[in-house]
Formats: C-alpha cells, structure tokens, sequence
C-alpha cells in the first residue's frame, strides 16, 4: 500500500523550531509530535502511520520506550527512516534498525564548531586555573594567588581520540590560535590524510602518554564503550588533563575517579556522564580540578539551527528518494530501497 503523504513524529521537543518550519513548507509531509505520556488511542495511529522518526540524541532526555529499539520498531510497520537530532545515536539500536530495514542517519558535523569551541574553553579554563580562583574568591579562601599559578598551552601537545568533523576543527583551532602540536588517533583515518593537516597519528597508548590535554570526541560503540579506563589513565602524565565531550560509557568513571583521587592525572573536563545530568552528590563533582557541564558542548543557539536545518533538509532529501549523506548503516540500503518502494510507490535513487 502506498502513501502521499509523508508522516514524520517526534516526542517531546525539536532541538529547533526551523526544523518545523522547513517541514511544514512541504503539503506532503506530515509532523506529528508523540506525547510520551499519551494514551493509546493517540500513539497507535501516530506509530503506525509513521514514515520517519525524529529522535532525541540524549538517551537521558528520550524515554526507553521511545528508543529506537526493536520494541518500538514493531509498533511502526511503515517506519523507513529513524533520524537522530545530533551527531551520536545513543538511543538509537543500530542492529536492530538494520535488521528492520530502516534506514539511520544523524547530523554529524552539525554542531563541530561548538563542541570543539567547548574543548578549547575547557582546556584553557583547566590549564588557567580559573575555575578554582573563581571559587577561592566567591568563598573568601584566596590567600595566596601564587598557590593558583596555571601554564600557558603554547607548544604543548593535544591527544584527540576521533578524527572527525569535531576531531579536525579542535585541530584547526589548537594550531592556528594556540600554535600547539597535534596528535590524534582514529582507526578509520590514515596517516597521510592527518598529515595533510598538520596532525600526526598515534596509536592510543603512544598518545595518552605523549599529550599534555587528552580530548575524546569519538561516538559511542561496541568497540569505544569503556575504551579509557584505568590502565588508559595510567598512562597520561600526572600533569595531563582529561577532556570529553563524546559521550558517557567510553571512559570509566570510577576509574577517573581513582585517578584524581591518587593524582595520576592533573584534572579534568568532563560534559558528559553516565547518568545525565549527574547528581549533585556526584563524587567527580567534589574535586575542584574537575571542570563540569551537562552535555552542553554542541547547545549554542547557532548549532541548535545548523543541527535542525541540516536535519529537516536531510530527511526531506531522503523521503523524495534521494540518498542522504549521513547514513549511519549504509548495509541496509539494499532492503530499505525495497521497502521505501512497497510503501511510498517509488523507488530510492542510488546517488
């Protein structure tokens, strides 16, 4: 059976309202947004009729059960396309949308110039010290502003973990504004292709014990979950600092912690938990060499745009049977054109 009109839902929230309005510039298309907490009688109809999802990228923000997970791909039999709001897609079940025919795709790159802007304040905000000056004074404690004395980042060395669009800019800023050497470790970039732009490649080890700053910005995986753990911190100099702005579950928080605790490392800035937002009682929250925010490095009212126009121009590339070009699970291509054509009538173009 085919359909001429094109029904998108989300739940909760858009990451903009652009995203909206370039939708509802098409007649065909259709955007419905799913109360989570709705009856029956309203998700039904929503989830059955839905062509595309668009998803929150915080799995903290989306309930479970609105995960795109096998559960709620059964509820969706018309489902072709599950959209992510960022560049990560942890509530997304990979596996288990490939296995369905359904297509995933995310806005990487989208938000690069914030995120890595983000790193670049925390790496600086770390080696200035001014997150403990600005407490020692708001408290009354500065006694002796020598004792708060930081290091300037000229010439030192920063380890990025994940050579992508994020990966890249923080390179580009790091060179050109604060003229230091980079080192950065991705399987899925070549030597010659970092050398191009200035970066040596590193294998993890040599790069955890060479940089002065370790930045990860690589997506969450089989292969990344709990990649940085005890052994991966033991190998930083006591005068490194740890920086993630990627996604919790790929570095170990317990053994973060044990790291500040024993001074393995020198601090830390971390914008992403295990649990978002973390607890106030969060025993990481207690060190004053730990510089927090919750997951706030892409949220900037310029990337909040980019992230939706690139979203809602996607999805629309992808329902008029154009290929788009932040496909996350390109294997299924084969078996989602099958699908795409018994359910809307067309068949994708393959370009």
């Amino acid at each position: 059976m085919t359909s001429t009109v094109k029904r998108v839902f989300h739940v909760r929230y858009l990451a903009h309202v652009c995203y909206a309005e370039i939708l509802a510039e098409r007649s065909d298309i259709r955007l419905d947004k799913l109360d989570p907490n709705a009856g029956e009688d309203l998700a039904v109809p929503i989830l059955e009729a839905a062509h595309a999802y668009q998803v929150g990228s915080a799995r903290d923000e989306t309930p479970v059960a609105f995960h795109a997970h096998r559960e709620l791909l059964k509820r969706c039999p018309n489902l072709l396309i599950v959209s992510t709001g960022g560049a990560g897609f942890d509530t997304v079940n990979v596996a288990d949308c490939t296995d369905a025919g359904v297509l995933v795709v995310n806005q990487v790159g989208g938000n690069a110039e914030a995120v890595a802007q983000h790193v670049l304040a925390m790496m600086l905000t770390l080696a200035k010290k001014i997150a403990q000056t600005d407490h020692a004074l708001r408290k009354g404690t500065m006694a002796d502003r020598n004792a708060y004395m930081g290091d300037e980042v000229q010439g030192r060395t920063i380890g990025i973990i994940g050579f992508g669009h994020i990966g890249q800019r923080i390179a580009e800023l790091c060179q050109g504004l604060l003229g230091m050497n980079v080192i950065a470790c991705d399987p899925f970039v070549d030597a010659d292709a970092m050398a191009q732009r200035g970066v040596r490649k590193a294998e993890l080890d040599t790069l955890l014990g060479q940089a002065d700053y370790v930045s990860v910005n690589c997506p969450l995986e089989d292969a990344t979950r709990g990649m940085i753990g005890a052994r991966e911190f033991a190998l930083m100099k006591p005068t490194a600092y740890f920086i993630t702005t990627a996604r919790g579950f790929i570095h170990d928080e317990k053994a973060l912690l044990e790291a500040l605790s024993e001074g393995t490392i020198a601090g830390a800035g971390l914008d992403v938990w295990d649990k978002e937002p973390p607890p106030m009682s969060h025993p990481l929250l207690q060190f004053d060499n730990v510089l927090a925010s919750p997951h706030t490095a892409g949220v900037t009212h310029e990337a909040r745009r980019n992230m939706g126009t690139i979203a809602a121009e996607q999805l629309i590339l992808a329902l008029d049977g154009g290929r788009p070009p932040r496909i996350v699970n390109p294997q299924v291509w084969p078996a989602y054109c099958e699908r795409f054509e018994r359910i809307l009538g067309t068949r994708p173009r393959d370009i």
